[in-house]
Protein backbone atom coordinates (compact mmCIF):
# COMPACT_ATOMS: atom_id res chain seq x y z
CA UNK A 1 0.00 0.00 0.00
CA UNK A 2 1.55 2.93 -1.13
CA UNK A 3 0.44 6.15 1.22
CA UNK A 4 1.37 9.75 -0.16
CA UNK A 5 0.96 11.99 3.12
CA UNK A 6 -0.65 15.92 3.24
CA UNK A 7 -1.84 18.24 5.05
CA UNK A 8 -6.16 18.21 5.08
CA UNK A 9 -5.94 21.35 2.45
CA UNK A 10 -9.21 20.78 0.27
CA UNK A 11 -11.68 19.57 2.70
CA UNK A 12 -15.11 20.98 2.44
CA UNK A 13 -16.09 23.30 5.42
CA UNK A 14 -13.41 21.91 7.68
CA UNK A 15 -14.48 18.06 8.15
CA UNK A 16 -13.05 15.00 5.71
CA UNK A 17 -15.52 12.13 5.35
CA UNK A 18 -13.04 9.33 5.90
CA UNK A 19 -11.40 10.66 9.55
CA UNK A 20 -15.39 9.73 11.02
CA UNK A 21 -14.59 5.91 10.57
CA UNK A 22 -11.44 6.17 12.43
CA UNK A 23 -13.05 7.14 15.80
CA UNK A 24 -12.86 3.12 16.81
CA UNK A 25 -14.65 1.66 19.85
CA UNK A 26 -11.06 1.24 21.27
CA UNK A 27 -8.70 3.23 23.44
CA UNK A 28 -6.78 4.56 21.42
CA UNK A 29 -8.71 7.19 21.31
CA UNK A 30 -10.62 9.06 24.59
CA UNK A 31 -13.20 9.92 22.07
CA UNK A 32 -16.64 8.23 23.90
CA UNK A 33 -19.07 9.76 21.14
CA UNK A 34 -19.30 10.10 17.51
CA UNK A 35 -17.62 13.30 16.32
CA UNK A 36 -20.59 15.93 14.81
CA UNK A 37 -19.75 18.01 11.72
CA UNK A 38 -19.54 21.24 14.29
CA UNK A 39 -17.25 19.31 16.40
CA UNK A 40 -15.04 18.19 13.54
CA UNK A 41 -14.86 21.61 12.37
CA UNK A 42 -13.60 22.64 15.43
CA UNK A 43 -10.86 19.97 15.94
CA UNK A 44 -9.52 20.94 12.15
CA UNK A 45 -9.35 24.54 13.35
CA UNK A 46 -6.83 23.74 15.76
CA UNK A 47 -4.06 23.28 12.68
CA UNK A 48 -2.44 25.07 10.46
CA UNK A 49 -1.02 24.03 6.59
CA UNK A 50 2.16 25.59 8.39
CA UNK A 51 3.55 26.34 12.10
CA UNK A 52 3.97 23.56 14.71
CA UNK A 53 0.55 22.63 14.84
CA UNK A 54 -0.21 20.24 12.02
CA UNK A 55 -2.55 17.66 10.73
CA UNK A 56 -1.01 14.88 8.40
CA UNK A 57 -3.64 12.63 6.69
CA UNK A 58 -2.46 9.43 4.53
CA UNK A 59 -4.67 8.22 2.11
CA UNK A 60 -4.73 5.11 -0.17
CA UNK A 61 -2.52 6.74 -3.41
CA UNK A 62 -4.48 7.29 -6.39
CA UNK A 63 -7.73 8.11 -4.22
CA UNK A 64 -8.52 11.64 -4.74
CA UNK A 65 -11.42 12.02 -1.73
CA UNK A 66 -10.77 7.87 -0.67
CA UNK A 67 -10.16 5.52 1.87
CA UNK A 68 -7.94 7.24 4.52
CA UNK A 69 -5.34 5.46 6.26
CA UNK A 70 -4.18 7.10 9.29
CA UNK A 71 -3.60 10.48 10.90
CA UNK A 72 -0.70 12.77 12.34
CA UNK A 73 -1.11 16.05 14.42
CA UNK A 74 0.59 18.02 16.49
CA UNK A 75 -0.64 20.74 18.81
CA UNK A 76 -0.08 22.64 22.05
CA UNK A 77 1.36 20.81 24.82
CA UNK A 78 0.18 23.48 27.71
CA UNK A 79 -1.41 26.74 27.00
CA UNK A 80 1.00 28.88 29.22
CA UNK A 81 3.91 30.79 27.00
CA UNK A 82 6.73 28.97 28.41
CA UNK A 83 5.95 25.51 26.86
CA UNK A 84 5.66 27.41 23.15
CA UNK A 85 8.52 25.10 21.48
CA UNK A 86 6.73 21.69 22.95
CA UNK A 87 4.04 20.01 21.18
CA UNK A 88 2.27 17.06 22.09
CA UNK A 89 1.84 14.44 18.98
CA UNK A 90 -0.59 12.06 17.95
CA UNK A 91 -0.48 9.18 15.65
CA UNK A 92 -4.30 6.87 14.61
CA UNK A 93 -4.01 4.54 11.83
CA UNK A 94 -7.01 2.46 10.42
CA UNK A 95 -6.07 -0.73 11.37
CA UNK A 96 -6.12 -2.37 8.04
CA UNK A 97 -2.80 0.32 7.73
CA UNK A 98 -0.55 -1.35 10.59
CA UNK A 99 2.21 -2.84 10.33
CA UNK A 100 2.92 -1.40 6.83
CA UNK A 101 5.24 1.46 8.12
CA UNK A 102 2.53 4.39 7.08
CA UNK A 103 3.12 5.25 10.85
CA UNK A 104 6.56 5.40 10.91
CA UNK A 105 6.75 7.10 7.61
CA UNK A 106 3.84 9.48 8.39
CA UNK A 107 4.97 10.41 11.74
CA UNK A 108 8.84 10.79 10.94
CA UNK A 109 7.45 13.53 8.40
CA UNK A 110 5.27 15.08 11.06
CA UNK A 111 8.27 15.16 13.32
CA UNK A 112 10.63 16.81 10.13
CA UNK A 113 8.05 19.42 10.19
CA UNK A 114 7.86 20.53 13.37
CA UNK A 115 11.95 20.56 14.26
CA UNK A 116 11.99 22.46 10.56
CA UNK A 117 9.54 25.02 13.19
CA UNK A 118 12.03 24.99 15.97
CA UNK A 119 10.64 22.98 18.50
CA UNK A 120 12.41 22.00 21.11
CA UNK A 121 10.49 18.67 22.84
CA UNK A 122 7.20 16.08 21.32
CA UNK A 123 5.00 14.41 23.78
CA UNK A 124 2.96 11.74 22.93
CA UNK A 125 0.51 9.97 25.34
CA UNK A 126 -0.09 5.93 24.32
CA UNK A 127 -3.36 4.25 26.04
CA UNK A 128 -2.26 1.00 27.11
CA UNK A 129 -2.05 -1.72 25.83
CA UNK A 130 -0.60 -0.65 22.64
CA UNK A 131 2.58 -2.40 21.96
CA UNK A 132 2.54 -1.34 18.15
CA UNK A 133 2.51 2.62 18.96
CA UNK A 134 4.66 2.14 21.79
CA UNK A 135 7.21 0.15 19.58
CA UNK A 136 6.65 2.81 16.82
CA UNK A 137 7.10 6.00 19.23
CA UNK A 138 11.01 4.22 20.29
CA UNK A 139 11.48 3.24 17.00
CA UNK A 140 11.15 6.93 16.60
CA UNK A 141 13.43 8.66 18.78
CA UNK A 142 10.83 8.69 22.05
CA UNK A 143 11.80 7.13 25.25
CA UNK A 144 9.30 6.36 27.93
CA UNK A 145 8.71 9.65 30.65
CA UNK A 146 6.35 8.42 33.12
CA UNK A 147 2.93 6.20 33.10
CA UNK A 148 -0.39 7.93 34.37
CA UNK A 149 -2.89 5.11 35.47
CA UNK A 150 -6.41 5.13 35.81
CA UNK A 151 -6.35 9.13 33.67
CA UNK A 152 -9.44 7.74 31.41
CA UNK A 153 -12.28 6.36 31.69
CA UNK A 154 -13.65 3.97 28.53
CA UNK A 155 -15.31 0.99 27.72
CA UNK A 156 -16.10 0.45 31.60
CA UNK A 157 -12.95 1.02 32.95
CA UNK A 158 -9.94 2.82 33.99
CA UNK A 159 -7.61 3.27 31.45
CA UNK A 160 -3.37 4.05 31.75
CA UNK A 161 -1.34 6.43 29.14
CA UNK A 162 2.39 5.79 29.49
CA UNK A 163 3.88 9.39 28.19
CA UNK A 164 7.00 9.69 25.37
CA UNK A 165 8.74 12.31 24.89
CA UNK A 166 11.64 13.03 22.41
CA UNK A 167 14.23 15.74 21.73
CA UNK A 168 14.09 17.47 18.66
CA UNK A 169 16.81 19.14 17.21
CA UNK A 170 16.92 22.87 18.57
CA UNK A 171 17.39 25.78 15.67
CA UNK A 172 18.66 28.67 17.30
CA UNK A 173 17.81 30.98 14.33
CA UNK A 174 14.12 30.09 15.31
CA UNK A 175 14.33 31.24 18.80
CA UNK A 176 13.74 34.93 17.60
CA UNK A 177 11.79 37.06 19.12
CA UNK A 178 11.60 34.89 22.52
Amino acid sequence: MALPSGPHRGRPAGTHPHLQPLRRADVATFDVEPFTVDARRTWFEHYAETGPHRLLVAQVEGQVDGQVAGYATSGPFRLKPAYARTVETTVYLDPTATGRGVGSLHYGELLDLVTAEGMHRAYAGVALPNDASEALHRRLGFRDAGTFTDVGWKQDRWVEVRWYERALPWDTAARSGD
